[in-house]
C-alpha cells in the first residue's frame, strides 16, 4: 500500500471522472496535483476548486496523443514534485463508427494512455520508495465487445488486459498498478448516451470508490457489481449465447 498520495497527475482532468478524481485528492490532503485537458476553461474551473482546499495545482492544455509533448510535461511535473500517483484517465467515445472516429479513438484511449504510463514506468523505476502508483482507466464496457460501441469496447479491454499485466510486470520495482473500470458515471460521454444506463453513478461518488481501492491496493477498481457480474457473465458465455442476448439490449441511436 502506497504511504502518502500527496503528489498526483491526472489527465483528462476537465470532466468526468478527472475531474472527481481531481476534487477529491485535493481534498484529501494532496500537496502537488498536475492536471492536463483539453478544455481551457474547464480545467481552470476544476484547478480553482482544487486550490480552495490548500493544494498546489497546475495546469497543462496538452494532447495526450502527442508522444514527446506528453513526456515532456510528466517529466517535467516529476522535477517539481516527485509523483506519488500518475492517473491516466483522458479518454473519448466513438460516436458514430466513421473511419475517422474509430481511428481517433484508438488513438486517443489507447496511444494516449500509453504516452502517459511510459513516461511514469521510466521515472519511478529509478527509484526506490514504495510511493508510486500508475492508474489507468478502463472500463466495464472492457469485459466483452460491445456491438453497441465496438472500438470503444476494444480499446478499453486493451487497457484492461495491459494493465493486468503491468501489475505483476512492475511489482518488482514497487510500482503499484491498478485498472479502473467503471460502469455508467456522470461525464460528458454519458450526456451523449440515447441507451439505458443502469446503476448510473454520479462522478464524486465514482471518485470516492476509485480512490479508496487505490489506496489499499486494488489491481482491479471494477464498480457497480451487478454491471460487473453481468458483463463478466457475458464474457465468458459461448458466443452464440452472448450474441442473442447483445441483439436484444438497447443499442444507442
Amino acid at each position: 500500500m502506497c504511504r502518502k498520495i500527496e503528489n498526483i497527475l491526472i489527465t483528462g482532468a476537465s470532466s468526468g471522472i478527472g475531474e472527481a478524481l481531481a476534487l477529491y485528492y485535493a481534498e484529501h490532503g494532496a500537496v502537488h496535483m498536475f492536471l492536463c485537458g483539453r478544455n481551457a476553461k474547464r480545467l481552470q474551473d476544476v484547478q480553482k476548486r482544487c486550490q480552495v482546499h490548500g493544494a498546489d495545482v497546475q495546469t497543462q492544455i496538452v494532447d495526450v496523443t502527442d508522444q514527446k509533448a506528453m513526456e515532456k510535461w510528466i517529466k517535467d511535473c516529476h522535477k517539481k514534485a516527485k509523483l506519488n500517483l500518475v492517473i491516466a484517465n483522458a479518454g473519448v467515445s466513438t460516436g458514430a463508427e466513421t473511419s475517422e472516429n474509430v481511428y481517433n479513438t484508438f488513438e486517443t484511449n489507447v496511444m494516449g494512455s500509453l504516452n502517459t504510463i511510459m513516461p511514469a514506468i521510466e521515472l519511478f523505476k529509478k527509484r526506490q520508495d514504495k510511493d508510486k502508483i500508475i492508474a489507468i482507466t478502463s472500463s466495464i464496457a472492457g469485459y466483452h465487445g460491445l456491438s453497441a460501441c465496438p472500438s470503444y469496447s476494444a480499446t478499453k479491454a486493451c487497457l484492461k488486459a495491459y494493465g493486468e499485466g503491468l501489475r505483476n510486470h512492475l511489482k518488482p520495482y514497487k510500482i503499484q498498478v491498478s485498472v479502473i473500470c467503471p460502469g455508467f458515471v456522470k461525464s460528458r460521454i454519458t450526456d451523449k448516451n440515447t441507451c439505458p444506463m443502469p446503476f448510473f453513478m454520479p462522478a464524486d461518488k465514482a471518485a470516492k470508490i476509485i480512490a479508496a481501492r487505490i489506496k489499499h491496493n486494488c489491481g482491479l477498481i471494477a464498480f457497480p457489481w451487478p454491471m460487473r457480474l453481468a458483463t463478466w457473465l457475458l464474457s465468458v458465455l459461448p458466443n452464440r449465447l452472448s450474441d442473442f442476448i447483445y441483439a436484444i439490449l438497447p443499442h444507442k441511436v
